[in-house]
């Protein structure tokens, strides 16, 4: 199953090997960033170190002689951000030598660790996101209804039954808030980041009233903003923002907020089973956020936002490019019908295409240049990658 994965960014990765000194590979804790990059680099000459092992850390005392030991293979640094002065290190290293494909950097999105490549490895450095399994990773090999309930982290996705996924993301939980957040620089109390956790999984696919979040969470304003930066930097949730257009229409302008993961998602409310997900209010709102992460992860060259009017009438996702947009619409129904307010956005708009995604077998035009589609034909949408 990785090795399957891994083959998905072996061609990514080894474009941006080909053309930069140093390429990082950033996600969320346990994503599988290790497991894709030593399967990826079985075939190139290579030495990997875990900075979170001691022994290994410690065969960088001297980072000049251990590069001049290995100056012929690539040299891959897992969890980089336990070494965040390191990287003026590697840029004097990489302006001494300048041969594409010498460091593959891998490590959980960071404060630090973002600051500290971006100012100091700049045009010396590639990035690339690796997510939590996506659809069409795992077609054929998972059900996708597993993949929505379960999320996309490997060990839950693939664990054995039900119970050991859900108890896999209940410790995941615990430890990304007691030890994962410290890890990283940031210091807020456990039951604050909890309680705006569990806030935030009831507000999913929401409009943020900052306002009413605050109160609720019972911090100020200013830190709510910033503990949602925090979970927004650490792959935890999305903020979409709302489109910026020229409709002659009153728009909404704050944004939406998405648990990424739609398995953490199920986990903090206590959602363990398929039926019990069809069940609960929350249903659609978890669809919609399933299909946003999947679509947003696919075409990531295109920028992401919503389009809601002050009447109601919305897109849930607007792919815009180059003056180019496509627009989305989500529906937990084999019979999806979209709102009148849709169909008018999208006869104002005249998208290059409009799609209602659905859980659908087959494909269908439901109205002109208006097409019903399942998710698992994601790379089928016409949309340029």
């Amino acid at each position: 199953m990785h090795g399957y994965v891994s083959r998905l960014i072996e061609k990514e990765l080894g474009r941006a090997l080909a053309r930069s000194p140093a390429v990082a590979i950033l996600g969320p804790r346990q994503s599988g960033k290790t497991t894709a990059a030593r399967e990826s680099l079985k075939k190139i000459p290579s030495v990997y170190l875990d900075l979170q092992n001691r022994v290994d850390r410690n065969k960088l005392t001297e980072p000049e002689l251990f590069f001049d030991a290995y100056r012929d293979k690539l040299i891959c640094l897992d969890e980089i951000q336990l070494l965040p002065d390191f990287f003026s290190t590697l840029r004097s290293e990489i302006d001494n030598d300048r041969r594409p494909g010498r460091f593959l950097i891998l490590g959980s999105a960071s404060r630090d660790l973002i600051k500290q490549s971006s100012e100091s490895l700049a045009g010396r450095i590639a990035y690339l996101d690796l997510t939590p399994f996506l659809i069409q990773e795992v077609s054929g090999l998972v059900p996708w209804t597993d993949l929505w309930l379960r999320g996309g982290f490997p060990e839950s996705t693939l664990a054995a039954n039900p119970t050991d996924s859900f108890d896999w993301r209940l410790d995941f939980i615990r430890t990304f808030m007691e030890r994962d957040i410290p890890a990283l620089g940031f210091a807020i109390p456990v039951p604050v980041i909890e309680r705006l956790w569990l806030l935030l999984a009831h507000y999913h696919g929401q409009t943020i009233n900052y306002h009413k979040l605050a109160a609720a969470a019972d911090i100020s304003i200013p830190t709510l903003k910033k503990y949602l930066a925090i979970l927004e930097q650490t792959y935890m949730i999305r903020l979409l923002p709302p489109a910026a257009s020229n409709l002659k229409k009153r728009l909404i302008k704050s944004p939406k907020v998405y648990l990424r993961d739609s398995g953490i998602l199920h986990t903090l409310l206590d959602i363990e089973a398929y039926d019990s997900l069809l069940a609960n209010p929350v249903a659609g709102a978890s669809w919609e956020g399933f299909v946003i992460e999947n679509i947003v992860a696919r075409y990531d060259k295109w920028r992401p936002s919503y389009l809601r009017t002050s009447n109601g009438a919305e897109i849930d996702l607007v792919l815009e490019r180059a003056g180019q947009l496509h627009l989305f619409e989500c529906k937990l129904s084999k019979a999806p019908k979209p709102s009148r307010g849709f169909y008018s956005l999208v006869e104002t708009i005249q998208p290059a295409s409009a799609h209602v995604i659905a859980p659908v077998d087959e494909p269908y035009e439901i109205k002109k240049g208006v097409v019903v589609r399942p998710l698992e034909q994601l790379g089928k949408f016409g949309i340029k990658p």
